[in-house]
């Protein structure tokens, strides 16, 4: 018996004696004041176990056996909380940070405080949202610990091979709404960039960035966002991260087919707890087993330290950072023509950082928050024509970005008896700089005359520019049951980067909400609101030929989101919302070369914005959305979601046409199931309609290929077909085993069980000889300038790939 299999049986054999206790703590607040709540009562459902928290709203429950449970939290004047399938172990104490809500309603209304034990939903955010617990990201089936993944199952939201996206990327597109619209903040902290080998000018990659041991949980608001949160035109991510054990020095190492990670936490000082990881990715060993092209390559790091200056003060750091490097290498299967594609992308070496600290101060009925950050961010791409790799007279892509962003926020939080308002100001300083060769057309000879002449472009550019901003928002609940309750809010940004930008009347967002509960577990919900998002450095920065700032005459990115629905709470862990949506875009970049909005081209790997654009362009996307979640009750525990919706952009000729990623449908069901004795079975299918392409002007690619080195689509055409539907099957069986002081995870992930195909659009490109020395012609002549001898292929990637992963958590 081999050695690892020796150590699972005997672990097996001795779980299935015992299963030794863990520990439960944690700190109960409010969430509109962030003060400590004392009093509050702590329950695990279906166990005696329960307790209350003491004077600094901490509360502690020690000998629980191991193994999932939900927990509630209640106090008079305030909603139930349910936090579900909470995991005990014997390995690591559970620390985790509850949030109560002022009730809305009567206080005696015992219905109204069950049923809203499971809403996510906010005063000012009341529709529009969605959460996900660390449980549920961990136990994700093919989410592979991995939260840009793992969001893919909520409504609306695409990616990952939906979406009009590449199965390997984790972009992630919302309501029709192109990557880049998204935002990301990290315990208050901005963080443009989530995802190792980020596309410049987006934020999409093969794989996220943050660790999920740090999570406690993530906020998905897709529309109703508060005013204090700027750039965000689709969504905005909040993800919270817990605080280190205070008690005890902790940690676990995680290592599958894919990484090796390791966390450890506890305390510094009397005051001060802290968490640290780094992980190695080693998902190129993975893809080279299995002969997929593609070889990603990373490190990834991310700390916090949580500091308690006084009773009243706190003092947050944090930050995460990564290394990648990116390249594609031809299957060993790959035919001629695949692997000369291959073979002529470019290779990525990028890396990013960001750090920051948060001052929280409470104040008489509420709190003052000071916010710095730090982001930097660096990628390097080179391309070389086939075979001459690092040799300058073949280079056809060299580019050097550095991006760096200093942000300071400052904003004040209050409630004075029915109302709740906020305020707070904002400034930013940027530095951008990009140093670009790219050659468009390459030269072309016949018979050793000059046909064509290379044509390279190449520009740098060195900008600097300071944003601000500055909101507000108040919220008010009517009636003497408190049925009602209306938000409003109003933001301003500017900056020094447009001609323009210091017109703050050009950039005024107000946006409201309404809920009214027209049953004590039936909520009507409403929202409207325009939104603002600068443009990407990318475009800012482009200069052309004379050195000039093309794009700098633009306008800031406009959305008005236009959303209605209903939330139904028929009891403390069920969830049903529907909701319809409108969103409205004007000023959106239109090419200046080709007349295309930018939203109709998409991007994967390809920069975005390196051209000039007008802000010309219109767009609207539409739909409707239901989702349907039951958190762990007895057993299962279950997510449903099902987003119909159109999606379309004008460009120069004024006329709405699909977007990139207009699929007109997503589904996703993810069902778990405890199997008893701390077996878990997880499944999750996904499903989203067949993108939109554009397709190739034949004439024009076979007469352009020599020197372009690519298909030519055809524009008058622009996204007219479609891709068939995608779909994913995926699977997960978790074992968890608590020894003592000591717990162990094992897993097996299989992503794609279906063996389910691809979808992506066809790749253009010329026959090639059987050795890979030349182009196959049709009269054994060599290749002609103008192609007419050449044997034109679409190369298909219809590679059926199932992903097994095996690991495994120990706690320690």
């Amino acid at each position: 018996m081999r050695p690892a299999a020796l150590l699972l049986f005997l672990l097996l054999s001795i779980a299935g004696r015992a299963q030794n206790p863990g520990t439960l703590a944690g700190t109960v607040r409010d969430r509109a004041t962030q003060e400590a709540l004392p009093g509050v009562s702590i329950t695990l459902d279906g166990t005696p176990f329960g307790t209350a928290t003491d004077a600094e709203g901490h509360y502690r429950l020690a000998g629980v056996p191991a193994g999932a449970y939900n927990l509630r939290a209640t106090f008079v004047g305030y909603d139930a909380l349910l936090r579900a399938n909470i995991s005990v172990s014997s390995g690591n104490v559970n620390t985790l940070t509850l949030e109560l809500n002022k009730a809305a309603q009567a206080l005696d209304e015992v219905t109204v405080t069950a049923s809203r034990a499971i809403r996510v939903a906010t005063a000012e955010t009341p529709l529009s949202v969605q959460r996900l617990t660390t449980e549920e990201i961990k136990s994700n089936p093919g989410g592979n610990f991995d939260i840009s993944r793992v969001v893919q199952s909520l409504p609306g939201v695409g990616g990952g091979g939906s979406g009009g996206t590449a199965g390997f990327r984790n972009d992630i597109i919302i309501r029709g709404g192109a990557p880049n619209e998204n935002v990301y903040y990290l315990d208050g902290i901005e963080v443009p960039v989530i995802n190792h080998f980020p596309t410049q000018g987006s934020a999409g990659g093969p794989a996220g960035i943050l660790n999920v041991s740090f999570i406690e949980d993530v906020t998905l608001s897709s529309s109703a966002f508060q005013a204090r949160y700027d750039n965000a035109l689709s969504s905005v991510l909040q993800f919270r991260q817990r605080e280190g054990n205070a008690e005890r020095i902790q940690g676990n190492l995680r290592t599958s087919g894919t990484e090796v990670a390791a966390t450890l936490e506890g305390p510094l000082t009397k005051n001060t707890t802290f968490l640290a990881s780094a992980r190695r990715s080693y998902l190129q060993v993975l893809f080279k087993l299995i002969d997929l092209p593609i070889r990603p390559d990373f490190y990834d790091f991310q700390f916090k330290t949580t500091t308690k200056i006084s009773p009243k003060t706190t003092l947050t750091t944090l930050g995460l950072g990564a290394i990648d490097h990116f390249e594609i290498v031809p299957p060993k299967k790959s035919s001629p023509s695949k692997e000369f594609i291959l073979r002529n992308n470019p290779t990525i070496n990028q890396w990013n950082y960001t750090v920051g600290l948060n001052l929280r101060r409470l104040v008489e009925n509420g709190y003052l928050n000071l916010a710095l950050s730090r982001t930097q961010q660096y990628a390097a791409a080179d391309q070389f024509q086939y075979g001459y790799t690092g040799q300058e007279a073949y280079r056809k892509l060299g580019a050097r970005t550095h991006e760096t962003e200093n942000k300071l926020r400052a904003d004040v939080n209050k409630r004075l008896g029915r109302w709740q308002y906020s305020y707070g100001v904002v400034g930013q300083l940027v530095h951008y700089d990009n140093n670009l060769t790219n050659r468009i057309r390459a030269e072309v000879r016949e018979a050793g005359a000059l046909v064509s002449p290379a044509v390279t472009v190449r520009f740098v550019t060195d900008l600097d520019f300071v944003r601000y901003g500055a909101f507000a928002q108040a919220t008010r609940t009517f009636g003497a049951d408190s049925r009602l309750t209306v938000s409003a809010g109003l933001r301003t940004d500017g900056t020094s980067a447009l001609t323009e930008g210091y017109r703050l009347d050009r950039t005024l967002s107000p946006r409201g909400s309404v809920s009214y509960a027209l049953r004590p577990t039936l909520n009507l919900n409403a929202s409207i609101g325009r939104y603002y998002k600068i443009p990407p450095s990318t475009l800012l920065g482009f200069r052309d030929e004379a050195g000039n700032r093309p794009n700098a005459s633009n306008r800031y990115i406009r959305a008005d989101h236009y959303v209605a629905g209903l939330e139904y709470l028929p009891d403390a862990a069920t969830r049903f919302t529907l909701e319809g949506f409108y969103k409205k875009y004007n000023n959106y970049p239109v090419s200046v070369r080709d007349g295309i909005s930018l939203a109709n081209l998409g991007g994967d790997f390809n920069a975005i914005g390196n051209e000039a654009v007008t802000s010309t362009g219109r767009g609207r996307a539409y739909g409707a959305e239901a989702f349907f979640q039951q958190k762990l009750s007895g057993k299962l525990f279950a997510i449903v979601s099902l987003t119909a919706f159109r999606s379309e952009f004008t460009g120069r000729d004024g006329i709405y046409k699909p977007t990139a990623w207009d699929t007109r449908f997503l589904g996703s069901a993810l069902l778990g199931y405890q199997l008893g004795r701390q077996w878990e079975l997880g499944a999750k299918y996904r499903v989203g309609g067949g993108g939109p392409y554009t397709p190739y002007d034949e004439a024009a690619s076979r007469a352009s290929y020599q020197a372009v080195g690519q298909g030519i689509l055809d524009y008058s055409q622009l996204n007219t077909q479609r891709l068939r539907p995608f779909q994913q099957l995926d699977l997960r069986l978790d074992k968890k085993i608590s020894l003592r002081r000591l717990s162990f995870d094992f897993y097996l992930d299989v992503q794609n069980a279906l063996l389910a195909k691809p979808v992506s659009v066809p790749t253009y490109t010329f026959e090639r000889l059987a050795d890979n020395s030349g182009y196959a012609t049709t009269d054994g002549q060599p290749l002609r300038p103008d192609g007419r001898n050449a044997v034109p292929i679409l190369l298909p990637d219809s590679d059926a790939l199932v992903v097994p992963t095996v690991g495994f958590i120990v706690e320690f």
